[in-house]
């Protein structure tokens, strides 16, 4: 689906087979100097048509486009290698900057989930199934910095970068303050709840995300354009819904430590989920990887808050209630 949403600013509903994602938002600009094209999609035949059938019905030439990718999930980057032209510029933030070009994450993630308690048996699994490992950047680009308060200008738009870490470090979003136009990424979703991990030790993702929740929340903004699903017209109430469910997340977790100190995949299996299967063990092995990332980011901001305490023994990980 191909949808206009200003003067030389659409939206490409790019699909994202066999994901409960359903599908990514990527948006371009039309300018007579250089076009913009903001998140991509993943490294798959189907994203790719689809973004190259919608950038050719809005008549965008590639060889005079630079692209903007508000964060380094491959749902959002993968594409930017075969889209790219020679006089492109790749706009990007350092902190996942240095995810790409540092030594692969997987085996990290693998070896902090089995601390957490996730199966041995299902990690392999877990990560072979994943879409960031399946369909992710096979090359990295070279990249153009922006970082927070940086501008950069598409035609008449003059965008404020704005820097949102939590669904990941360096998150970056796009502020229009003249046209009220904020270009979210995964930072404020509506139908959804952007996922916030935590599968590395002294981190804090949720405080960083409720952090950059009350940043954006203090902006003038009549219309936020996000990475998946619908357009948002009402910002501020659906911030306050995020930070609300963060919090219902947060006692939910301290209600299930009540029956004693467990490990995050332990937790995880126990709280509520919003997916259609009658337990946990029917749960695809990829949504309990989701599910156990985000149940370590409650259990993380806990414990800094003093709420909840780990402890590590033979390098295995557990959370008590305080």
């Amino acid at each position: 689906m191909i949808e206009q949403i200003q003067d030389r600013l659409w939206r490409i509903e790019v699909p994202l087979p066999e994901n409960p994602l359903r599908s990514i938002n990527s948006y371009v600009i039309k300018s007579p100097t250089r076009n913009l094209i903001i998140d991509t999609g993943l490294d798959r035949k189907e994203c790719l048509d689809a973004i190259l059938a919608g950038l050719d019905e809005v008549g965008v030439d590639l060889d005079e486009t630079d692209l903007f990718i508000t964060h380094m999930h491959a749902d959002h980057s993968a594409l930017v290698p075969k889209l790219a032209r020679d006089g492109s510029r790749i706009y990007f933030n350092r902190p996942d900057a240095e995810v790409f070009e540092g030594v692969s994450p997987w085996e990290t993630i693998l070896d902090y989930a089995g601390r957490n308690g996730f199966p041995e048996e299902e990690l392999r699994v877990a990560l072979e199934s994943h879409p960031g490992y399946k369909y992710g950047v096979t090359k990295i680009p070279d990249f153009t910095f922006l970082d927070d308060g940086d501008l950069l200008e598409a035609g008449d738009y003059r965008f404020r970068c704005v820097q949102t870490p939590g669904h990941t470090r360096g998150h970056t979003c796009l502020y229009e303050p003249e046209k009220k136009i904020f270009v979210s990424g995964d930072h404020i979703l509506i139908d959804i709840t952007p996922n916030i991990q935590c599968w590395r030790d002294g981190m804090n993702p949720l405080g960083d995300y409720l952090a950059s929740l009350d940043k954006v929340r203090a902006l003038d903004i009549d219309l936020v354009l996000p990475g998946h699903r619908r357009l948002i017209r009402n910002p501020r109430e659906r911030i306050d819904e995020l930070k609300r469910h963060h919090d219902r997340r947060a006692d939910e977790i301290l209600s299930v430590l009540s029956d004693g100190t467990q490990s995050g995949y332990q937790i995880a299996s126990r709280m509520s989920w919003d997916l259609d299967y009658a337990s946990w063990d029917l749960f695809p092995v990829a949504q309990k990887w989701f599910a156990t990332g985000e149940a370590i980011a409650h259990l993380r901001w806990l414990e800094e808050r003093g709420e909840v305490f780990s402890e590590t023994e033979a390098s295995n990980i557990t959370f008590s209630k305080k």
